[in-house]
């Protein structure tokens, strides 16, 4: 597999990059996994607008959903097209959201989108075994196990520490976790992690390597937030960046 960053800002694109999105690669299958903010303009970089075979939203919240609806556009009006319905794997009122992004007059959108409502449990997606299970936050949220060929990448999608997410990152050879909130302050419960808290995660789920995403660079520190991942995981660390590239 080889993991591709499009956007890894939280909450609200930052100054250098786009919201939540990776482009997950394997046998030729390209998969989305989340389409946030900006993320539409970065997948542009890496791959071409149609060749996209799958998308996977972990919740509905704009950060990781909104640029779904930008899709619409290119899949639908594209000069070649339109396109084949492309399956969507998401929360299971994705459909409607979307579409009521998208436009309030034109209706549904399945001309452009398959949808297939998650729900916890495992399923193939082109070459991948995919497990996804709720993890803590406020709303209907899924985390992510894709395995290849005996590899694991695990994407905890937005969430405070639960044992959902433990048990999805464990043993993974990459672990792409969120990393919202500073350590030592009084963050609100149940709604994202501090990088010591992903690094806990880490270690306890035996992941090789772990990479932070989603931090909210307006808000935050992203030296405070690698220290401390770093001080409660001793294996390889680091903030991913947009363009980052990884073979797992």
């Amino acid at each position: 597999m080889r993991l591709t960053v499009l956007g890894c800002a939280g909450s609200f694109p930052g100054p250098e990059s786009a919201c939540s999105s990776y482009l997950v690669e394997a046998d030729g299958f390209r998969l989305l996994l989340d389409m946030g903010t900006g993320s539409l303009s970065a997948l542009q970089r890496y791959a071409s607008l149609k060749s996209v075979d799958a998308i996977l939203l972990s919740h509905l919240h704009c950060d990781h959903m909104l640029d779904a609806c930008s899709y619409v556009v290119v899949r639908r009006y594209a000069p070649d097209g339109p396109y084949p319905p492309i399956p969507v794997y998401a929360p299971a009122g994705a459909p409607e959201r979307i579409a009521t992004a998208y436009s309030l007059d034109e209706g549904p959108l399945d001309d452009v989108y398959t949808f297939y409502a998650l729900q916890p449990g495992s399923f193939p997606i082109g070459p991948f075994q995919v497990s996804v299970d709720r993890v803590n936050h406020p709303v209907e949220t899924y985390g992510v196990r894709l395995e290849h060929e005996g590899r694991v990448l695990a994407y905890s999608g937005d969430t405070a520490g639960c044992d959902a997410l433990l048990r999805l990152a464990q043993g993974a050879d990459l672990f792409l976790c969120e990393a919202s909130y500073l350590d030592g302050v009084d963050n609100p419960p149940d709604l994202h992690l501090t990088g010591g808290e992903a690094g806990e995660i880490a270690t306890k789920a035996g992941v090789r390597r772990l990479l932070l995403t989603h931090l909210v660079t307006a808000w935050g520190s992203e030296a405070e937030t690698l220290n401390n991942a770093s001080a409660t995981f001793n294996g390889p660390v680091e903030i991913v960046r947009p363009g980052s590239r990884y073979e797992v």
